[in-house]
């Protein structure tokens, strides 16, 4: 509820501190089946792949870094490299067809907002206090407004 997505220590525990009986997606299927691609930071990319589950994810994933200087064996055809300047990383990806991107990780959100290429925030809140840690939001230049589509309590 605070606007962090990571605690002080850089876990992710509570994501599923809330009861979940029924097991229910919350509408993730459906979100994940209107994208075309993934676009993730080195940190985010490296927690998924401490998860002790299967690759998660049947979309190419684009791993945004200038310090790893390839993909690991394990996630080769998984996961793709890309660097550059966050305008001409997603001009190149949507010459290639991938147009509706899941911008995943905080520093990534943030880059990806300071240069306006974001156009829909599809945000859950889960009624945790954090207290502090990773922040999903930061500083910006200038107010970006966003029109309230809707709005659902699970």
């Amino acid at each position: 509820m605070d606007g962090y997505i990571a605690d002080k220590d850089g876990n992710l525990d509570w994501l599923d501190s809330v009861p979940n009986p029924k097991q229910s997606d919350m509408g993730y299927t459906i979100f994940m089946d209107g994208i075309d691609a993934l676009v993730m930071g080195r940190t985010t990319f490296d927690t998924v792949c401490n998860f002790d589950v299967d690759w998660p994810y049947t979309k190419p994933v684009f791993v945004l870094s200038n310090a790893l200087a390839k993909i690991p064996e394990d996630y080769k055809n998984k996961a793709y490299l890309v660097k550059g300047k966050l305008t001409d990383v997603v001009k190149s990806l949507n010459d290639k067809g991938y147009n509706n991107l899941y911008i995943d990780g905080g520093s990534t959100i943030q880059g990806f907002l300071k240069e306006d290429l974001i156009d829909e925030i599809i945000s859950t809140t889960i009624p945790v206090l954090l207290g502090g840690g990773s922040s999903l939001f930061a500083d910006l230049p200038q107010r970006i407004s966003f029109g309230l589509v809707k709005s659902e309590v699970h």
